[in-house]
Parts: C-alpha cells; sequence; structure tokens
C-alpha cells in the first residue's frame, strides 16, 4: 500500500475583468479495490458555489458558479489516497472469455451497449485493416491480442506534448504517427471496439516516482488511457503511453464513452475573444505522510 497525496491546480488570467459562466470540474478521484480516497477538496478563487452530482459514468461531478466579474480563475484540488495496486496483476478472465472471438453475456452486452460499438469514421477502412492484422487466428488468447495491440499502438506511435486543447481523430493519428496520451489512448479504445469489445476512456493521474514514464513531468501528471471489459476480470487498464497492462501507476479520476466527456476542467466566460492571458496546469503526485 502507498498513501499519496495529490494538488492539482488550474489558472486562468484575463487581461480585462470577465463574467464566468459555470465551470464543470472532473478532479474527485474514483475510488475502486485498487484505490481508497482518504480525503478530497476543491478551492476555487474567485469565491464559487460548489455543487456536487454524479454523472451517467458514475463520476464524480462539481460545478463551480460565480456571481462577479473577475480578471482570474484558480481552481486547487487536493486529495490524499491510499493505492493497493500490484506491480504484476494478474487477471481472472471467465473461461468463457478467454479466447477471442468470444460472447458478453446477455446483462454485459445490454450494459456495455455503445462502449462495444466504434464511434469514429475509418476512411478507406484503414484502422480497420491495421487493428485485424493483430488477429493471427481465430480462436486466439485474448489477453495477449489485447497486448500485442497496446504495445503495437506504442510502437508504432510517437508521443508527443501537446498543449492546444482537442483530440485527434484515432485514423489521423495512426496516419500521423504521433500523439499526445490522450490521442494515444483514445486511438486503442477505438481499435478495441473495432475487434467488438467493451472500452472505454479514462483520466486521471500518472505516479511516477523515479520520473521514468512517458508523459510525465516530475513525479506526475495528468493522463489519459484506456480500460477494456473482459468477464471474470472486469475493467483492465491498458496505457499505450507507457506499454502498461494494469493500473499500477494510474490514478483515475473519470470514466467515460469519449475523451471530450472527461475534461478536468470547462467552462467559459463572457468578454472578448482575446481577453484570456494565461493558462497554467500544475499536478504535483507524491508519497502522503502517514498518520501518527
Amino acid at each position: 500500500m502507498t498513501r499519496l497525496s495529490i494538488l492539482h491546480t488550474t489558472t486562468y488570467r484575463y487581461r480585462q475583468p470577465v463574467m464566468l459562466f459555470p465551470h464543470r470540474l472532473m478532479l474527485r478521484p474514483r475510488e475502486t479495490h485498487d484505490l481508497r480516497l482518504l480525503a478530497h477538496s476543491v478551492v476555487v478563487k474567485p469565491q464559487a458555489t460548489l455543487t456536487w452530482a454524479q454523472d451517467v459514468a458514475g463520476n464524480s461531478v462539481a460545478t463551480a458558479s460565480f456571481d462577479a466579474p473577475t480578471v482570474h480563475l484558480v481552481i486547487e484540488s487536493r486529495a490524499t489516497l491510499e493505492v493497493f495496486s500490484p506491480d504484476w496483476p494478474v487477471f481472472q478472465i471467465a473461461a468463457s472469455a478467454a479466447a477471442y472471438p468470444f460472447i458478453y453475456p446477455a446483462d454485459d452486452w445490454a450494459d456495455l451497449g455503445i462502449l462495444t460499438r466504434p464511434q469514429y469514421e475509418d476512411p478507406q477502412g484503414r484502422l480497420g485493416s491495421w487493428v485485424a492484422g493483430f488477429v493471427r487466428s481465430r480462436p486466439t488468447d485474448t489477453l495477449a491480442l489485447l497486448k500485442d495491440l497496446n504495445e503495437g499502438i506504442a510502437a508504432r506511435i510517437a508521443y508527443e506534448s501537446r498543449e492546444s486543447e482537442g483530440t485527434q481523430m484515432p485514423h489521423e493519428t495512426l496516419r500521423l504517427g504521433r500523439g499526445a496520451c490522450r490521442d494515444l489512448a483514445l486511438l486503442l479504445v477505438e481499435s478495441v471496439r473495432i475487434l467488438g469489445l467493451g472500452a472505454r476512456i479514462v483520466s486521471g493521474y500518472l505516479h511516477d516516482p523515479h520520473a521514468v514514464l512517458t508523459g510525465s513531468a516530475g513525479d506526475g501528471s495528468t493522463h489519459a488511457w484506456a480500460e477494456v471489459f473482459l468477464p471474470g476480470a472486469g475493467w483492465i487498464a491498458f496505457d499505450p503511453t507507457n506499454r502498461a497492462v494494469g493500473s499500477q501507476n494510474l490514478i483515475p479520476v473519470a470514466v467515460a464513452r469519449d475523451v471530450h466527456q472527461v475534461v478536468p476542467v470547462a467552462g467559459s466566460f463572457v468578454g472578448p475573444a482575446d481577453a484570456l492571458a494565461d493558462f497554467r496546469v500544475q499536478v504535483k503526485v507524491g508519497r502522503a505522510t502517514q498518520p501518527d
């Protein structure tokens, strides 16, 4: 077990006073059998009214509402948690799903629904053809197939840090051969769905105490990866940016069908188009002090 603290600060500065519309915040880590949330707080400056709710995927979502113009906005999220993720996880996949292709049980199939269907256009079927190349036989080992696909994306797509908003289309990432962690994660999710399996996007934090992981800044950073649902094992994390399988080093905050649904901070303002002067995100992930 490791006890961690996370400080996630988002700062906006404006050239002149602007009126802020309500902002949507997805900053509270998700509790799982691998993660226990001990404390979490959100402080917003200028003062805002925070209301909390759960979305359709069970994510905690806060809405910050403002009542006066401002020249700055600072959102500070602090969390203390314990993680129990093993370095070498063993996945107890049901015998019925050990070999691909397989059929989900009726209830799983109904609940997974759209998470099993591709969401993006695939001009000329290039992405579909590329994914099909990983299926070496029928049947084939399911977990080995997914690991090969995860590894294949890491080998094919060069990681690049990109501060601009938005995510590349999966077929565009494949064509360009480069992308940010969210682009690689979305490419993996879409590829898995082409295989007919249930997959979703995850956003959260990357814990990197040894400063060796791709996509990390210092001891941690925001990050995006994928999860695939396999009967028996449940949702398994796949991080193509780091060629990793399992939730070690990953702290989930939000899961969703598509990447635009898990943006940590989203909102707008009333003012000139060039009013935003500066935007910064800082994340610190480190060991928390053990209680006495």
